[in-house]
């Protein structure tokens, strides 16, 4: 049987960023079976720098009770340094998924008190009963993590595949000192994100809205 070109657009389509989680766990074999098949994602000499570590059941519950925690006291501290300003279209892409998901969820522009509530849902990892951090060692640079936004990329499609939800998250990655002793995750690592996966909620508002891309002529230049 080939896979088409048609097969990957829907499978690539299907994929969205779950913000509200079932409770019920992923079978092990399915997540080493998502697992598997993300690690085929092409790095540079073939290095596969990522490593994941993956939270189930109660150790799942200790960190994100330990994430909520350290977002009340809002001390960030992420490895690899987030960016310094949103401009242009990346700007206005932001604000539209945002005002998105606010619009779903009944958040209304102007309350302040509303938005925060649901950016911390961002670190009760949206209820998901699995969390995989992701880490690349520091002396890869750029190119280590350049290779794992690959393989962050195929985890969610496999897991899609799979019939799996799941979020890539920055937000987590902003305590990195706590997911470093958390999760014995050594010092010559870089974490770079979280991606909270599950089974989707499809009853939560927040999983109704879907973001839009940008069309060819916005991020692809022709020659020749």
């Amino acid at each position: 049987m080939t896979t088409t070109l048609s097969d990957l657009q829907e499978l690539f389509t299907a994929r969205h960023s779950c913000r509200a989680f079932l409770p019920d766990p992923v079978p092990r074999q399915v997540i080493e079976d998502i697992l598997t098949c993300a690690q085929k994602v092409p790095s540079w000499c073939n290095a596969q720098p990522w490593s994941v570590t993956i939270t189930n059941g109660a150790e799942t519950d200790r960190l994100r009770q330990a994430l909520m925690q350290a977002a009340q006291a809002g001390v960030h501290s992420p490895d690899l340094a987030f960016p310094t300003a949103y401009e242009d279209e990346y700007q206005t892409r932001r604000r539209n998924c945002g005002w998105a998901l606010y619009e779903a969820v009944g958040v209304q522009k102007g309350d302040r008190a509303a938005s925060e509530r649901q950016m911390m849902e961002n670190f009760s990892l949206f209820g998901a009963p699995h969390c995989a951090v992701l880490s690349t060692p520091v002396a890869l640079g750029g190119y280590g993590a350049m290779d794992c936004g690959g393989f962050v990329a195929g985890f969610t499609l496999a897991a899609q595949a799979a019939g799996v939800a799941s979020i890539p998250q920055a937000a987590v990655a902003s305590y990195a000192p706590l997911l470093h002793e958390m999760l014995d995750i050594p010092q010559n690592r870089q974490i770079l994100c979280a991606i909270s996966f599950g089974y989707g909620d499809p009853d939560h508002p927040a999983n109704s809205f879907r973001t839009s891309r940008a069309p060819l002529s916005e991020f692809s230049e022709w020659r020749g």
